[in-house]
This record gives C-alpha cells, sequence and structure tokens, in this order.
C-alpha cells in the first residue's frame, strides 16, 4: 500500500488563454509580465502563487508557490489568483482570461512562440518538430502534481495511473472546437497533442504510460530511448534531452519527486479543476488499497484513443464497463469510497459530468442551440464569454 503521505497533497498548474472581448487571442503575455515586474522574465512569483509564459504567446501558466494540503485551500487561492491576473489582464488591455482545452477560434498565425528567455529550448525544440500546428500552439492541459515518498510507491502510482489516465479524458474534455467549427473528437487537445511530436515518436509514446518496475528501468527504457531518438536527428541533448521533454500523458518530475498528469483539459474554473483533482486522489488511494489490477496496456492505449473520439460514450475493452462512462462511474464508486471528507464535496462535480456530460459536451449542445439562431462563430464567443464568467465566478458550467 502507498504511504498517506505519499498521497498528502495536490500541486496544479493552470493554462489560460489571454482573448479580448470578441474572444480573439492576444499574443501579450510578455507585456503583462513586464508590466508587473519591469522587465521580461518567465515567470512572476506573487504572495500565494506565480504566473508566467508558455511556449505560447497567448497562454499564462498560474500555480501555486506551495502544494495544498487540502482542497478548499487549493480552490480559494487559485481562485483569488485567477481573479487577481483577470483584473490586471482588464484593466491595462480589456483582456479575460479564458480556460478549456483549446481555443476555438484560434488560427496559427493568430498566435507565436515565446521570443524571450528560454528561446534556445523552443529553438531546439523547432529544428526537430514542427510547432506550427494545433499541438503546440493552441493546447491548454490542466496538470496535476502528486508527489510520492519512496520509489516503490512512484511506481505503483506511475502504474495505476497508466490504467487511470486511459479514461479521465472522459470526464475532463473540454476542447469540442477548433478554428472555428467542431473538431472530429470530444477532446481535440488531445487529438493533435497525439501527433505533435510524431518526427520523433518515442517522446510521446502511446500517450499511456508503459509498466515500469523501477526507477532504473523508467530511465533506461523510456528517457535513455527517446533521449537516443533524438540525438539521432541532430537534437542538442543537453538542451532537450531532459525528463520533462517526455510527453506521455503520466511522467516522472524526479526534481520535484512527484508525478506529472498531462491527460486533463483545463476546465471552465478552478472548482473544476479541484473536483477532477479529488477524484483522482481518492480513485488512486482506493486502487492502492485494493491492490493492483493492471489492465493489458495494448488495451489501455486502445481505451485511450476510442476515449479522445467519443468521450463518455466511447466503447472500451476494460472489464469494468462496456463504455467509458461506465468506467468512469466505477472509479467514482473507489473514489467515494476512499475519499476525505473534504473530497467528497468536490466529487458531486464529477457525478455531474457523468450524468450531463463533459465540459466538452456541454459545450457542444450549448453552441448548437445557438448556431440555429445565428452563426456557429457567433455562437461561440457566446458560448465561450459565458466560459469566461464561470471563471470569474468559479463557477461550474453546466
Amino acid at each position: 500500500m502507498t504511504t498517506y503521505k505519499t498521497l498528502e497533497v495536490l500541486g496544479p498548474e493552470h493554462e489560460y488563454a489571454v482573448v479580448d472581448e470578441e474572444l480573439r487571442p492576444l499574443s501579450i503575455v510578455d507585456r503583462i509580465i513586464k508590466d508587473v515586474c519591469g522587465r521580461t522574465a518567465n515567470t512572476v512569483r506573487q504572495p500565494s502563487f506565480t504566473f508566467g509564459k508558455e511556449l505560447q504567446l497567448h497562454v499564462m501558466e498560474i500555480k501555486p508557490n506551495q502544494p495544498f494540503a487540502t482542497p478548499t485551500e487549493f480552490d480559494e487561492t487559485m481562485h483569488e489568483a485567477v481573479v487577481t491576473m483577470q483584473e490586471l489582464v482588464h484593466r491595462k488591455y480589456g483582456a479575460s482570461l479564458l480556460g478549456t482545452g483549446m481555443h476555438p477560434l484560434l488560427r496559427l498565425e493568430d498566435t507565436g512562440i515565446w521570443p524571450h528567455r528560454d528561446i534556445k529550448i523552443y529553438q531546439a525544440l523547432g529544428k526537430v518538430f514542427n510547432l506550427k500546428q494545433h499541438g503546440w500552439l493552441n493546447i491548454q492541459s490542466y496538470q496535476l502534481n502528486l508527489p510520492y515518498e519512496r520509489e516503490k510507491d512512484g511506481v505503483l502510482l506511475h502504474n495505476l495511473l497508466a490504467n487511470v489516465c486511459a479514461y479521465l479524458p472522459a470526464v475532463s474534455a473540454a476542447s469540442p472546437i477548433c478554428e472555428g467549427r467542431f473538431g472530429k473528437d470530444v477532446d481535440n487537445r488531445l487529438r493533435f497533442y497525439k501527433q505533435n511530436q510524431r518526427e520523433v515518436p518515442s517522446v510521446t509514446g502511446d500517450v499511456i504510460p508503459e509498466y515500469v518496475a523501477s526507477f532504473g528501468q523508467y530511465q533506461q527504457e523510456v528517457i535513455g530511448r527517446y533521449s537516443a531518438d533524438l540525438a539521432q536527428v541532430g537534437a542538442d541533448s543537453s538542451i532537450i534531452g531532459r525528463e520533462w521533454v517526455n510527453s506521455r500523458g503520466v511522467i516522472f518530475r524526479f526534481d520535484r519527486r512527484a508525478l506529472e498528469i498531462r491527460v486533463m483539459d483545463e476546465q471552465e474554473c478552478v472548482k473544476s479543476d479541484v473536483a477532477l483533482s479529488c477524484f483522482t486522489r481518492a480513485l488512486l488511494r482506493g486502487l492502492a488499497r485494493e491492490g493492483p489490477a493492471l489492465s493489458p496496456h495494448a488495451h489501455l492505449v486502445k481505451d485511450f484513443n476510442a476515449v479522445v473520439t467519443g468521450g463518455l460514450d466511447a466503447k472500451v475493452c476494460s472489464p469494468l464497463g462496456q463504455t467509458a462512462r461506465q468506467v468512469c462511474r466505477r472509479f467514482l464508486r473507489v473514489a467515494q469510497e476512499n475519499a476525505l471528507e473534504e473530497e467528497k464535496k468536490y466529487l458531486v462535480l464529477i457525478e455531474k459530468r457523468l450524468e450531463s456530460g463533459n465540459l466538452s459536451d456541454v459545450i457542444r449542445k450549448r453552441v448548437r442551440v445557438k448556431a440555429q439562431k445565428t452563426d456557429f462563430e457567433e455562437a461561440a464567443v457566446s458560448v465561450y464569454s459565458r466560459l469566461i464568467k464561470s471563471l470569474i465566478d468559479n463557477q461550474p458550467y453546466f
């Protein structure tokens, strides 16, 4: 069994687009940073949170200065951070922050790559990968860091997360629209994410991480393999041959002694991100207590690809159910049985997602209704403007 200390805190990282009143993306994050600290920097530390740049000039990252001991602390602190940054960008630029997994209207020429400090990293990546695609320039993920105490705890959590993250997008998908039209999949962020490093496939793998028995095996068979493949195509290993280059849906961050989960779309408000975090942590707590019953990796990959396309209604080969919704309902029962009292109130939001559909489903329905009376883009602007209000008010969108 994993130790309690292993699942003691939550370390979130949020990504928000900066947009104007018409939802146009604004490539001004470098200017916002300079306004606050008087110079161009990667990050700006505030009393309880830090904000800073991402690869895309129109996307801002906001994360806490310390991981959270409780979901309520997470909820209150990060919502305050969002409100603080919203007031700042609105006052100076008339802009707003927008969550969800992708900007729904952005064309690739509407944004650019961060041109300041760390540009060498992006230049090195650009020599190997085509960065001018949605899988780089138009994705916003909600990343959750869960620390581990000992190697055996980290390995167990990694392998359990391989099973869980195949189905998490069924609940967390929030990217139904791309370039002003409905995309092919329920989770279009992950659709593009799966393809964005196809020049060196071992960097992303199958997104679902391979099972490992030790840190040494992970270093050799995962990091070692993609590092060698990157070297073969002339990549600068001193810049991008690192553990964070690994683009699987769950990766070890040895520098933090944590596992970083990357398969969840950014949601419409902090409270919804907290709900996903409580769901994931309580589920892992329960699965660890039950003892690992790991599905074949090939089955997980197949189910993950089905979920990216079909969401909650995807047909899966998991023995836990015939659809992803049934699997997630089984996961929710495990989470409810193993949740701390403070986590349980957030699990109600996951239950509502399973009933009403993930955020991608809800957005799709609302846009379709509005598009019956106006054109598609105007309908999308109307719905996503409401999502901006959800972010400010910290109220889930159902």
